[in-house]
């Protein structure tokens, strides 16, 4: 019997040898000196948070690799002098990391919700994760549970997004499943209140190509991911072209 037969882990780890590892690339974090007119990289303590680095004397700027993002956090005590430089020097820095990365300015208490999630000031919605709900046993009550709550949780996504004036929400594609939206006046103890619901298509779609005729597509974006896509209807009567574009929308 060969070596390596009587060896065959240590032949796959001599394969393996060979594979550099795969290496995380790390945030970095810039200060502006204004002496020096140019950005300084900071030596960042693990057990720091992002956020504790914030200084209304200060200039920060960070480059995110895990989404391509180089931002400019400008503390309300910086002198305008210092933006314009801080600004101007940025794409230089940005370069040495990607070309494709996007800078964006944040001024401090006027920050975008990204930004706050990246340094660590707020959680990141996870769209992925189902909510259980009550106590889950598996049983077919429990399932229409669950489909319910993920509803409502789709639901309150569109109601935060709100319509264009003169439109109507018609369709709804979340990941790969189509629902229909509709919504009911209910009566409930003398007041009439909207229930709106999402119902899953049970026809089986043919598959091919379509053209979305009659309809404007809207997306909702989180951190360069399609969350859902509402189809659009103009209601009857109304002469109103006026809907949000992407440019509009990606803050």
């Amino acid at each position: 019997m060969s070596d390596k037969q009587q060896n065959p882990q240590e032949e796959v780890k001599k394969e393996d040898e060979g594979i550099p590892p795969i290496i995380k690339e790390e945030i970095k974090v810039f200060q502006f000196n204004d002496e020096l007119g140019e950005y300084e990289e900071l030596e960042i303590e693990e057990d720091i948070e992002l956020y504790e680095l914030l200084n209304p004397e200060f200039i920060l700027l960070f480059i995110d690799p895990d989404h391509f993002r180089v931002w400019i956090w400008q503390g309300s005590e910086t002198t305008t002098r210092m933006k314009f430089i801080s600004a101007k020097s940025a794409p230089g820095l940005r370069d040495q990391y990607g070309l494709s990365y996007k800078i964006t300015s944040v001024d401090e208490g006027d920050e975008v919700k990204a930004f706050k999630i990246f340094i660590g000031l707020e959680k990141e919605e996870d769209f992925e994760a189902e909510e259980l709900g009550p106590a889950y046993e598996g049983k077919k009550e429990d399932l229409e549970l669950l489909e319910e709550l993920s509803h409502e949780k789709i639901i309150l996504l569109l109601e935060k997004s709100g319509l264009p004036k003169g439109y109507e929400r018609d369709l709804v594609i979340v990941k790969n499943k189509l629902y229909a939206y509709r919504e009911y006046d209910r009566d409930y103890l003398g007041s009439i209140i909207k229930e709106k619901k999402l119902f899953p298509l049970r026809e089986a779609v043919p598959d091919g190509t379509y053209l979305a005729e009659d309809y404007i597509p809207r997306f909702l974006f989180s951190f360069n991911n399609v969350v859902l896509t509402e189809l659009l209807k103009k209601k009857p009567n109304v002469d109103n072209t006026h809907i949000s574009t992407i440019n509009e929308v990606n803050q």
